[in-house]
């Protein structure tokens, strides 16, 4: 443990991990239903690799305000609608994520589930937002305690971005700030970005050439791709 001091995690009789600032040092064994009941759901988006954190898009505090402005990459949600508002369980799923971001071992649950789910990437949100700097900053402690990831969150809320020195962020974790028209330009204030398009040839996005799927293109999860352009859709 190189004299670090653990921070250990109990939940009944059972012992689940321990970590040190540097990262996590395994122990045993909280199951994957354990934690999935402590933190929430993964989903599995199927155009994308690795795993998805969904939260409710009628949280968005940013993107509520713009989903109610036509023009915006907002308007017309695609999380308030379809599959998200179809299914009364994928809405409760997303509350129960919502507020579990709360919970003390939050973070460290987090990190035990995305260490036992082996994937390479993880999306945040791949629905709703970040809703706090509080929050922000606890994603940054999962990431950081998941170093063989590659983590990836775009998000609307630049008022929390502002308070964040960039090299603050976790080398494994890329924030693209998403514009706010359809097209319209990128932040100008953030190092990455995304945008949407109704040009095709913009379009920097190579999904809808795909099947609507990532296949071998991780552009997102890049610090070399300053801005990823997406078709509308």
């Amino acid at each position: 443990m190189g004299g670090a001091r653990p921070h250990a995690l109990t939940m009944g009789a059972t012992l689940c991990a321990m970590f040190t600032d540097q990262g996590p040092c395994y122990q045993s064994a909280m199951n994957k239903k354990q934690l999935k009941e402590y933190t929430g759901s993964f989903s599995k988006p199927s155009k994308m690799p690795g795993y998805s954190y969904g939260l409710p898009a009628w949280e968005c505090q940013t993107g509520g305000k713009l989903s109610k402005i036509k023009g915006t990459v907002c308007y017309d949600c695609y999380a308030k609608k379809g599959f998200y508002a179809m299914y009364k369980t994928v809405k409760e799923a997303q509350y129960k994520r919502f507020k579990a971001v709360d919970r003390p071992k939050w973070v460290y649950m987090m990190a035990s589930q995305i260490r036992l789910f082996k994937t390479k990437e993880f999306r945040w949100h791949d629905a709703g937002d970040i809703k706090s700097i509080k929050h922000l900053l606890k994603i940054f402690k999962v990431c950081k305690l998941t170093p063989g990831v590659k983590h990836w969150m775009p998000t609307k809320e630049a008022q929390y971005l502002k308070h964040i020195p960039v090299n603050r962020v976790p080398k494994n974790l890329i924030i693209r700030l998403s514009g706010t028209n359809v097209d319209g330009p990128a932040g100008k204030f953030w190092p990455w970005s995304s945008t949407v398009t109704t040009n095709p040839k913009k379009a920097t996005c190579p999904a809808p050439k795909q099947g609507g799927k990532c296949l071998d293109c991780r552009k997102c999860w890049s610090r070399k791709y300053k801005n990823i352009t997406y078709l509308k859709h």
